[in-house]
């Protein structure tokens, strides 16, 4: 860009880029996407949310390409993405068909088919295990015969879909007001300018895409001071979900006529709010409101804060910068803020020379 006009800029930008390869390459070792693939997978979950890409190989890729910097990562498969026709629009999915892989709830003791505990690190010990400098491929295969083999997975009858919705029972009670079914067309932020005021499914699909550290920290500041939410997770649950689009030769969009296209790993979480609520009487009533969050993959933190950040918005108080939409959906992407930061690396010569020359004459 700017320094192509710098003298020998082109030759320069050449060799940095050949320097770039030589870094990844210096220790003589060649790491295959398929290792990333298989190894990495809360990076590659991490990569496809702040995309908007549901692809695990092309994902591995570009972490390869990229290093393992996520922000360049993502910056790859964005760029990937805009080149792609959109041939579809899925039907809307119903989380409760959804293959549970992992289902908690913080709320209750006891739910509507168990708590789930899944594979997830906080039941361990945050200590590292130098012993996986010792691990192989064989010892790997015979592990994984063996868990085979003690855990049953192979015979599992245990149906994990179609599991209840949780605070399905509070809405049953009257303990939370019922959803509103809304069939008009979502706005797609990736088709269009975002425009303030936004919509709600503009501010959820932002937040889902939102670099998970930007999203978990803001998230964070509403808990601690900006915003005095403290939520409870009403249901947290990971698993495969399957996705269908309607039959492009019939005019009728029945549910027998859709067709099965994959399914997707994604990570969903409700979260309840207290507020108290002004009756007609003069009375002050407690109520529940909910937070939504979902990304793909196993991503929790990100999908609570993304909860966190959606009720924040939803309520929209003017005292804290966390209930700002603003504030909020244009600083958590991850492709803008890193690009707009980066950008400060390119030449600005004219114009700090500029101020120099006007602090020059000031101190003359």
């Amino acid at each position: 860009m700017g320094y192509v006009a710098v003298k020998g800029g082109i030759q320069a930008i050449e060799e940095s880029i050949k320097r770039l390869k030589y870094e990844r390459l210096k220790n003589g070792t060649v790491l295959k996407f398929q290792e990333i693939e298989g190894g990495m997978r809360c990076l590659i979950d991490q990569v496809m949310s702040e995309s908007s890409l549901y692809c695990e190989t092309l994902a591995a890729m570009a972490i390869k390409q990229a290093e393992g910097s996520p922000e360049e990562a993502v910056f790859f498969l964005r760029a990937y993405r805009s080149t792609l026709p959109r041939k579809h629009y899925s039907r809307t999915v119903q989380s409760e068909k959804m293959l549970v892989e992992r289902r908690i709830s913080s709320s209750f003791k006891e739910i509507p088919g168990g708590q789930i505990l899944g594979a997830a690190n906080d039941y361990t010990h945050r200590l590292i295990d130098v012993e996986l400098n010792e691990e192989t491929d064989d010892e790997a295969v015979a592990w994984m015969r063996k868990y085979a083999l003690e855990s049953g997975v192979d015979n599992d009858q245990t149906n994990l879909s179609n599991l209840p919705k949780t605070l399905d029972y509070l809405r049953e009670e009257g303990l939370i007001p019922a959803c509103e079914i809304n069939d008009d067309e979502p706005d797609d932020v990736t088709k269009e300018s975002l425009h303030f005021p936004t919509s709600r499914s503009q501010r959820l699909q932002i937040l889902t895409r939102g670099q998970t550290g930007a999203v978990t920290s803001l998230g964070y500041a509403a808990l601690r001071s900006y915003g005095a939410l403290h939520p409870t997770v009403g249901e947290l649950r990971i698993g495969k979900q399957p996705i269908y689009v309607d039959s492009p030769f019939q005019d009728q969009k029945e549910d027998e006529d859709a067709y099965y296209i994959g399914e997707i790993k994604v990570t969903e979480v409700e979260t309840l709010f207290p507020a108290e609520v002004q009756k007609g009487n003069g009375e002050k009533e407690i109520e529940f409101e909910i937070g939504y969050g979902i990304c793909y993959g196993q991503n929790e933190t990100k999908a609570i804060a993304m909860s966190i950040l959606d009720r924040c918005l939803e309520t929209g108080n003017p005292e804290y910068p966390t209930h700002n939409e603003e504030f909020v959906l244009l600083h958590i992407d991850s492709v803008e803020s890193t690009g707009f930061i980066s950008h400060l690396k390119l030449p600005h010569y004219v114009t700090f020379q500029s101020k120099l020359d006007s602090v020059r004459k000031t101190k003359k």
